[in-house]
């Protein structure tokens, strides 16, 4: 990798600042001073040190975040604000994304890395990945609804989707539940529950196969994941 990259990379400004810095003797790599921004090195091998702070490469990131109603899960948006923007610049240079998408007023567990291969596991249709959501709704759930979830929901377009678990939390005018998902239709847990004759009034992400968000993080707020819960989605 280009010496200027990795450094624009870990958030030492543009190309261009990088060659200022270079320029100043700021920048050494194995302790020699360096005039060089093409040069050629080893992020995992080489050290490289800025003002003499070393510079710590890192190839992806992993984020698990409480995403709060009234932000879309993209990284650019011309209307809203997105579940990026509530990130510090730190990360934001790694260019991260959200794996999968959440609605606007939907909550809860959503992944941003930059590692594509990750995402593209994650959200394979092939893949089979469970996705549990609670959510309140409007109407009074039963075990008949329980059983057509089980066998599948035909949808509004004409669409059946995959089998899913519909687990009663309770059951009255205001109905709690846990639902379960392998695919990623577009609002399709609220339109499954729509094919039953009711509505989903909240709706909260909280496993996204291995990975529970977790109950300390509040609306917004967002933390690294452990090595355990990156081995875990790899696998």
């Amino acid at each position: 990798m280009r010496l200027d990259k990795l450094l624009a990379n870990m958030g030492h400004g543009s190309r261009k600042d990088v060659k200022a810095l270079v320029k100043k003797k700021k920048v050494a790599v194995n302790g020699v001073i360096t005039k060089d921004t093409g040069f050629q090195l080893d992020p995992e091998k080489d050290m490289v040190t800025v003002n003499g702070e070393m510079v710590q490469y890192r190839k992806y990131i992993y984020l698990m975040m409480n995403k709060p109603p009234g932000y879309v899960s993209a990284t650019v948006d011309d209307r809203d604000k997105t579940v990026i923007d509530l990130l510090p610049n730190d990360y934001q240079i790694f260019s991260p994304f959200p794996v999968g998408r959440l609605d606007k007023d939907t909550e809860g567990l959503l992944l941003v890395t930059n590692d594509g291969e990750l995402a593209h596991q994650l959200t394979s249709p092939k893949k089979n990945i469970e996705k549990t959501y609670y959510a309140k709704i409007n109407g009074h759930i039963t075990d008949v609804d329980r059983e057509k979830f089980a066998d599948g929901i035909v949808l509004d377009d004409g669409y059946k989707t995959k089998p899913a678990v519909l687990t009663i939390l309770q059951a009255g005018v205001i109905s709690e539940a846990e639902i379960t998902v392998t695919e990623g239709k577009y609002h399709q847990v609220k339109r499954m529950v729509e094919a039953t004759g009711k509505r989903v009034r909240f709706l909260k992400r909280l496993r996204m196969g291995n990975l529970r968000l977790d109950p300390d993080l509040k609306p917004g707020a967002f933390r690294e994941l452990t090595s355990v819960e990156v081995d875990m989605l790899q696998k």
